[in-house]
């Protein structure tokens, strides 16, 4: 099977959804992060990037969950597919993934069913995040071969 590599149009939907963040901050769900969603044992409070390097850091991020994704997928799937999933991965994390509902249904080549898990997974705290739900939204629609309407 063909292994992917994350596509600009992928990386610019990322970014568009972490925004960028020089300093440190705790996220919706209290998790120190910086950069471009990056987190860590290294991210504490008071940490500050500069672009350059947040984007190096969303670079290596990002290795990880095309890495996973190139993992779990066991069918074709197309670049906006792959993309779609690599974004929901770095996302809700690579465990997270590979353990979900949305990927058996790739894997089992039911892309309206896994299309339409992304929107059950815009939860943060136990409660529903107006980011997540049109985060999940756009990934859809990239996933299903539409523009998605991006942050």
């Amino acid at each position: 099977m063909k292994e992917f590599t994350y596509s600009e149009k992928g990386f610019a939907l990322t970014k568009s959804f972490e925004g960028l963040r020089l300093e440190a901050y705790r996220d919706c769900a209290g998790v120190w992060t910086v950069g471009y969603g990056h987190t860590g044992p290294g991210v504490v409070e008071g940490m500050t990037v500069n672009d350059a390097e947040a984007e190096m850091l969303l670079l290596a991020d990002l290795k990880d969950a095309v890495r996973c994704v190139n993992l779990g997928i066991t069918v074709g799937v197309s670049q906006s597919q792959f993309d779609a999933l690599v974004d929901f991965c770095f996302n809700a994390g690579g465990g997270n993934f590979l353990h979900s509902t949305l990927l058996r249904k790739v894997n089992t080549g039911d892309f309206d069913g896994a299309a339409a898990q992304f929107g059950l997974w815009v939860h943060a705290g136990g409660e529903v995040v107006a980011g997540l739900v049109r985060r999940r939204k756009a990934e859809a629609e990239l996933f299903s071969g539409e523009r998605p309407v991006i942050a």
